[in-house]
Protein backbone atom coordinates (compact mmCIF):
# COMPACT_ATOMS: atom_id res chain seq x y z
CA UNK A 1 0.00 0.00 0.00
CA UNK A 2 1.72 3.32 -1.12
CA UNK A 3 0.37 6.81 -0.22
CA UNK A 4 1.14 9.75 -2.14
CA UNK A 5 2.00 12.43 0.95
CA UNK A 6 3.61 14.37 -2.40
CA UNK A 7 0.21 15.10 -4.05
CA UNK A 8 -1.69 15.48 -0.47
CA UNK A 9 0.26 18.50 0.35
CA UNK A 10 -0.62 19.53 -2.35
CA UNK A 11 -4.25 18.71 -2.67
CA UNK A 12 -5.48 17.36 0.50
CA UNK A 13 -7.72 19.38 2.26
CA UNK A 14 -9.59 16.64 4.02
CA UNK A 15 -8.88 13.44 6.17
CA UNK A 16 -7.16 10.58 4.55
CA UNK A 17 -7.96 7.14 6.12
CA UNK A 18 -7.56 3.74 5.04
CA UNK A 19 -7.09 -0.17 6.33
CA UNK A 20 -4.95 -2.34 5.40
CA UNK A 21 -3.91 -6.13 5.94
CA UNK A 22 -0.09 -7.02 5.18
CA UNK A 23 1.61 -10.39 4.98
CA UNK A 24 4.92 -10.36 6.80
CA UNK A 25 4.93 -14.60 7.15
CA UNK A 26 8.14 -14.72 4.97
CA UNK A 27 10.07 -11.69 7.24
CA UNK A 28 12.50 -12.24 9.53
CA UNK A 29 11.85 -10.69 13.08
CA UNK A 30 14.44 -12.32 15.15
CA UNK A 31 13.46 -15.55 15.78
CA UNK A 32 9.52 -14.17 16.08
CA UNK A 33 7.23 -15.27 13.46
CA UNK A 34 3.99 -13.82 12.16
CA UNK A 35 1.76 -16.44 10.61
CA UNK A 36 -1.06 -14.25 10.14
CA UNK A 37 -1.84 -10.89 8.31
CA UNK A 38 -0.80 -8.07 10.00
CA UNK A 39 -3.85 -5.56 9.86
CA UNK A 40 -4.33 -1.68 10.80
CA UNK A 41 -5.08 1.57 9.57
CA UNK A 42 -3.38 4.64 8.43
CA UNK A 43 -4.50 8.13 8.89
CA UNK A 44 -3.42 11.53 7.01
CA UNK A 45 -4.93 14.76 8.60
CA UNK A 46 -3.79 18.07 7.10
CA UNK A 47 -2.89 21.04 9.39
CA UNK A 48 -1.24 24.37 9.04
CA UNK A 49 2.06 23.20 9.01
CA UNK A 50 2.06 20.07 7.89
CA UNK A 51 0.30 16.66 7.97
CA UNK A 52 -0.40 14.38 11.14
CA UNK A 53 -0.38 10.92 10.31
CA UNK A 54 -1.11 8.08 12.67
CA UNK A 55 -0.80 3.95 11.79
CA UNK A 56 -2.61 1.40 13.80
CA UNK A 57 -1.37 -1.66 13.78
CA UNK A 58 -2.38 -5.34 15.04
CA UNK A 59 -0.01 -8.58 14.92
CA UNK A 60 -0.26 -11.68 16.63
CA UNK A 61 3.61 -12.95 17.31
CA UNK A 62 4.85 -17.38 17.67
CA UNK A 63 8.52 -17.46 18.81
CA UNK A 64 10.13 -19.58 22.03
CA UNK A 65 11.41 -18.73 24.74
CA UNK A 66 15.22 -17.68 25.09
CA UNK A 67 16.14 -19.60 28.33
CA UNK A 68 14.11 -22.80 27.98
CA UNK A 69 12.16 -22.71 24.42
CA UNK A 70 8.49 -22.88 26.04
CA UNK A 71 6.26 -21.66 22.68
CA UNK A 72 4.81 -18.10 23.45
CA UNK A 73 2.08 -16.37 21.29
CA UNK A 74 2.47 -12.55 21.43
CA UNK A 75 -0.08 -10.31 20.37
CA UNK A 76 0.89 -6.32 19.34
CA UNK A 77 -1.62 -3.44 19.35
CA UNK A 78 0.03 -0.16 19.25
CA UNK A 79 -0.28 3.42 17.56
CA UNK A 80 2.40 5.25 16.27
CA UNK A 81 2.31 9.23 15.36
CA UNK A 82 3.92 10.91 12.66
CA UNK A 83 4.20 14.70 12.03
CA UNK A 84 5.33 15.63 8.29
CA UNK A 85 6.50 18.93 7.34
CA UNK A 86 6.15 19.00 2.98
CA UNK A 87 10.12 20.67 3.25
CA UNK A 88 11.25 17.55 4.97
CA UNK A 89 10.22 15.28 2.23
CA UNK A 90 13.40 16.36 0.23
CA UNK A 91 15.91 15.85 2.87
CA UNK A 92 18.04 13.04 2.69
CA UNK A 93 17.99 11.58 6.20
CA UNK A 94 14.24 11.74 6.15
CA UNK A 95 13.24 8.88 8.43
CA UNK A 96 10.03 8.05 6.39
CA UNK A 97 10.36 5.19 3.64
CA UNK A 98 9.85 7.74 0.33
CA UNK A 99 9.74 5.71 -3.38
CA UNK A 100 11.32 8.03 -5.72
CA UNK A 101 7.54 9.34 -6.74
CA UNK A 102 7.60 10.52 -2.89
CA UNK A 103 4.92 7.90 -2.06
CA UNK A 104 4.55 6.54 1.69
CA UNK A 105 5.30 2.77 1.53
CA UNK A 106 3.00 1.89 4.09
CA UNK A 107 4.22 -1.73 4.47
CA UNK A 108 7.44 -0.69 4.99
CA UNK A 109 6.82 1.36 7.81
CA UNK A 110 4.67 -1.12 9.48
CA UNK A 111 7.62 -3.42 9.24
CA UNK A 112 10.17 -1.23 10.74
CA UNK A 113 7.17 -0.30 13.72
CA UNK A 114 7.44 -4.01 13.87
CA UNK A 115 11.22 -4.11 14.47
CA UNK A 116 10.93 -1.99 17.00
CA UNK A 117 8.24 -3.34 19.42
CA UNK A 118 9.25 -7.02 18.86
CA UNK A 119 11.66 -7.64 21.35
CA UNK A 120 14.77 -9.35 20.20
CA UNK A 121 14.85 -11.96 23.25
CA UNK A 122 11.39 -13.44 24.48
CA UNK A 123 11.37 -14.65 27.75
CA UNK A 124 7.98 -16.92 28.79
CA UNK A 125 8.51 -15.21 32.15
CA UNK A 126 10.45 -12.51 33.69
CA UNK A 127 12.03 -15.15 36.32
CA UNK A 128 12.50 -17.98 33.89
CA UNK A 129 15.05 -20.45 35.36
CA UNK A 130 15.59 -21.88 31.55
CA UNK A 131 16.91 -25.36 31.05
CA UNK A 132 18.92 -27.63 33.10
CA UNK A 133 22.41 -28.21 31.93
CA UNK A 134 22.26 -32.11 32.78
CA UNK A 135 19.15 -33.33 31.79
CA UNK A 136 17.52 -30.60 29.58
CA UNK A 137 14.31 -30.62 31.20
CA UNK A 138 12.52 -27.11 32.00
CA UNK A 139 14.11 -26.39 35.70
CA UNK A 140 10.55 -24.60 36.62
CA UNK A 141 8.78 -28.19 35.68
CA UNK A 142 10.66 -29.56 38.40
CA UNK A 143 14.26 -30.97 37.58
CA UNK A 144 15.84 -32.62 40.35
CA UNK A 145 19.39 -33.22 39.04
CA UNK A 146 21.99 -32.42 41.38
CA UNK A 147 24.49 -29.53 40.60
CA UNK A 148 28.09 -31.17 39.53
CA UNK A 149 31.21 -31.44 42.09
CA UNK A 150 32.65 -27.89 41.86
CA UNK A 151 35.91 -29.08 42.95
CA UNK A 152 36.45 -31.85 40.28
CA UNK A 153 36.72 -29.85 36.08
CA UNK A 154 34.30 -31.64 33.63
CA UNK A 155 37.10 -32.88 31.65
CA UNK A 156 40.23 -33.36 32.88
CA UNK A 157 41.64 -31.65 30.04
CA UNK A 158 40.67 -28.55 31.66
CA UNK A 159 42.06 -29.04 35.46
CA UNK A 160 45.29 -26.85 34.45
CA UNK A 161 42.58 -23.75 33.94
CA UNK A 162 41.14 -24.78 37.62
CA UNK A 163 44.49 -24.50 39.23
CA UNK A 164 45.27 -21.16 37.74
CA UNK A 165 42.18 -19.81 38.68
CA UNK A 166 43.08 -21.14 42.27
Amino acid sequence: MRFDIRNYFKTGKTPYTAQFSEDFSAENFDGSVIREPVTGSFQAVPTADGVVMQLTIAAETDAECARCLTPIHQSYNFSVDYFVKERELDDPDFELPLDEKGCLDIRELVYQELIFKIPRVLLCSPDCQGLCPICGKRKAAGCNCQPADEAAPADARLSILKQLLS
